[in-house]
């Protein structure tokens, strides 16, 4: 269905706004601490209180001819930041003002807002503040020198999804459900007791609030309703305050209520803390469809109402770039877009297919609205019609990137490995980039990403780190050393083991820093069993609880150990001495080895056995030095292979590899192959990625990149949902695909007045082209052209 002149004026006015720092939370935060209201109460309820000062005094902003109402800030791109996290300096700002891409603007005022008010206050305050003061200096070291990254750094833990329970239930039931847990604490005997009653307590507050702050919307709405001169827009805007009284007080009875509904939660989450922002409202289409159905059936909303205010709500998501970040945060993921991430299809609960009317309305909308947020994916089920993933892929060869396909059959699997009810799990899916959870009832937090193969790199240095100059691991041994390919590997898995032991330390120390000092009421009133558990989110109330660490570069760190393997223990035709010093020499009078490394070496993605024993062999690796730990609040660690963009800034701190690698330039990302090195087609990608076991891990990447003739005919539309049906019955987790000819790409590059709206896929996510960074922009290019399927 075309878009109405109304969501085209709404489209238009969100594409072209300007990202901006809004320094309105910070002050009101910063105002509501320095007044001291809250020193005597308990953390939780102090950030209960905190939160209902910040929804009491925001601006409300309603655009003209809107039908879902709220911005996270007080106008469209205006972005909040969160002092208490981490505090922006005023050169932060400036930078983010003046770079080419990804910029958000500040202006004096903002300045001084931050130079008066808000450094002065939080400096010493925040939670980095806290985190980098209690980290040891080994893990300092290790994460200075791009081992691994930290997700908690600037940001809150996050990237959990809202259950399809609270599109069933109100804040006042909810109310209901806190009263009745607080009645039945033991005060006496329970040594918990005090703290369950603070954090209910907490919750209470926080239902308040928002409901208060929907109420702030319909009092504008009359408001904006007395002043209109046009009837029908009266109308609407009386109606839409009609339904700013009902939800999220009340479950919503219509579609427009649903998403109304959803969209002051989402506010609530983001602006309660900035966790992470892939908070989303899950399975969209089983949620909607009963209300939509009824609707249909009572004759009270004709389809084009359905289609205009779903595309009203997906303008909202696209007004909320993520906060900005700066340093090593940014080089992991320096984008705008906030990965909430709509689910479209899988199964019912009973394990039946569950694509109805409302997931093909979905696909249509993704379709018509073209804008990078909200991300989009199907979830393909052997239960699902292919008539359901062949309107995926008309959207897909558009060249858009969306929707990325994941299998719920796995998805499932993966979720009953973990220790998760089947009917959770069916229930359950993915956000952010491919993670998976159990929607509504699980915590599921990312901490960071994990080298690969920088740590190979110190594995062949004595654990010695040759860029800082420091002694970083353990004194394994040089590659002079090691006599055989097992002793290598032993080596590397001693190093693996090490540096996993840093992380893991380092994370609990910043989980138990967040469990002390930033309990999240709100978000833990709408995660299940936070409530009868008398527990914060952050404290291990959810009715499970995750915690995952994502491996970078599995199709890099793959070729460097096979070629290893091929030419220096295996066939012998290069010494050890003489690929020690090509990789000291950056392949600097070494270009013929290096040619033979790149293209005479078995590689991964070609369903070549030799190589792709080394991606199970580190596959395995990986998940038993992190399968078993504990997090403080009880989390299981889980495994993820995915990079955003991070393999562009590792890479850019791992030195000259044996697979030819040059030293800084980006590693292959997610569970993808080598840019480049995959040459036998996408069945032979598939076959080699499906050998790792993916139902041990929260989410693995595929990226595939083919050309749009490839697409264009009947045939290969159905060929690609062949491929996609194939790899799932291997277990694969997921796939993603760029439409694109490198050629189009590299014009871009050279004229980008032309390209404003060239949208690409990178890594869980879709991005413009031209925001994109050059390294990164290259990496894309660089990646595998597929020309048959």
């Amino acid at each position: 269905m075309q878009l109405s002149e109304r969501i085209k004026r709404l489209r238009e006015q969100s594409l072209n706004a300007v990202n901006r720092i809004s320094a309105e939370r910070a002050l009101l935060i910063t105002e509501f601490y320095k007044s001291g209201v809250a020193d005597a109460e308990p953390v939780p309820v102090q950030r209960a209180m905190s939160f209902r000062y910040i929804l009491e005094h925001k601006y409300i902003c309603i655009n003209e001819g809107e039908l879902i109402v709220g911005e996270r800030g007080p106008a469209p791109k205006a972005t909040p930041t969160y002092p208490e996290i981490c505090v922006h300096s005023i050169k932060d700002l400036e930078i983010l003002n003046d770079r080419a891409k990804v910029s958000f603007k500040s202006d004096e005022e903002t300045r001084k807002a931050y130079r008066d008010v808000i450094i002065p206050y939080w400096t010493g305050k925040s939670n980095r503040d806290r985190i980098f003061k209690s980290l040891p200096e080994e893990w300092k070291e290790a994460y200075a020198a791009g081992i691994f990254t930290e997700f908690q750094e600037q940001r809150a833990p996050g990237h959990t999804v809202l259950g399809k329970k609270m599109f069933r239930t109100g804040l006042l039931d909810l109310k209901r459900e806190i009263e009745e847990a607080m009645a039945e604490l033991d005060m006496l005997d329970d040594p918990e007791g005090v703290d369950k009653h603070d954090e209910l307590r907490a919750m209470e507050i926080v239902c308040d609030a928002m409901i208060m702050y929907a109420g702030r919307h319909a009092d504008k709405l009359e408001e904006l309703a007395a002043a209109e001169a046009d009837p029908k827009r009266k109308s609407e805007l009386k109606q839409m305050a009609e339904v700013c009284r009902w939800v999220p007080a009340h479950a919503p009875r219509t579609v427009q209520e649903a998403l109304q509904h959803y969209w002051f939660i989402h506010l609530g989450v983001v602006t309660e803390l900035n966790p992470w922002d892939s908070f989303n409202p899950g399975r969209l289409d089983q949620s909607l469809y009963p209300l939509y159905e009824k609707q249909m059936r009572e004759g009270s909303a004709t389809k084009e109402d359905i289609y205009e205010v779903l595309e009203s709500f997906w303008v909202k998501f696209n007004n909320h770039p993520s906060p900005p970040k700066v340093g090593v945060t940014a080089e992991e993921s320096n984008t705008y877009t906030d990965f909430s991430l709509i689910n479209v299809g899988g199964v019912k609960e009973d394990g039946s297919d569950g694509v109805n009317e409302m997931s093909y309305i979905l696909l249509d909308v993704i379709r018509e609205m073209r804008i990078l947020q909200p991300s989009s994916m199907i979830q393909v089920s052997k239960k699902n019609p292919d008539q359901f993933i062949r309107a995926a892929v008309e959207i897909i060869k558009t060249g858009f990137g969306q929707p990325s396909v994941f299998n719920t059959d796995a998805l499932v699997q993966e979720m009953l490995r973990a220790g998760k009810d089947v009917v959770d799990a069916r229930n359950g899916g993915c956000s952010g980039c491919v993670e998976t959870g159990a929607f509504g009832t699980e915590a599921y937090i990312l901490t960071g990403y994990f080298n690969l193969p920088k740590i190979l790199e110190l594995t062949l240095n004595n654990g010695f780190d040759k860029r800082t100059g420091k002694q970083l691991g353990l004194k394994t041994g040089c590659l002079v050393d090691y006599t055989t390919y097992e002793e290598l590997f032993a080596a590397f898995r001693a190093q693996v083991t090490h540096f996993m032991r840093i992380k893991l330390i380092g994370n609990n120390i910043i989980e138990r820093i967040f469990m002390r000092h930033m309990p999240v009421p709100f978000l833990s009133v709408l995660i299940e069993d936070c409530i009868k558990n008398g527990k914060d989110y952050m404290c291990g109330g959810a009715r499970y609880n995750s915690s995952y660490v994502q491996g970078v570069g599995l199709g890099s760190i793959t070729d460097m150990l096979t070629s290893l393997r091929y030419h220096v223990y295996d066939k012998k035709d290069v010494g050890v001495e003489q690929m020690a010093a090509a990789l000291a020499a950056d392949f600097k009078g070494y270009e013929e080895l290096q040619y033979q490394f790149v293209y005479k070496t078995p590689k991964y993605g070609n369903d070549d056995d030799y190589a792709d024993k080394q991606e199970v062999e580190v596959f395995d690796l990986y998940y038993d030095v992190l399968n078993g730990h504990k997090s403080p609040r009880g989390a299981n660690y889980r495994v993820n292979m995915l990079p955003t963009t991070c393999h562009v800034y590792f890479g850019s701190v791992t030195g000259a590899t044996p697979d030819g690698r040059n030293a800084g330039k980006p590693l292959s990302e997610g569970i993808s192959p080598v840019q480049g090195a995959d040459t036998k087609g996408p069945t032979a990608v598939i076959k080699s990625a499906a050998k790792i076991d993916h139902i041990k891990t929260g989410g693995t990447l595929l990226n595939q990149k083919f050309t749009p003739s490839l697409l264009a005919t009947e045939q290969g539309a159905t060929n690609l949902v062949h491929l996609i049906r194939a790899y799932f019955r291997m277990d694969g987790h997921h796939i993603q695909f760029n439409v694109v000819n490198a050629d189009t790409l590299r014009d871009a590059q050279k004229h980008p007045e032309n390209y404003k709206d060239l949208i690409v896929r990178v890594a869980g996510y879709s991005d413009y082209f031209n925001d994109l960074g050059e390294d990164l922009q290259n990496e894309i290019i660089c990646r595998t052209e597929q020309t048959e399927l």
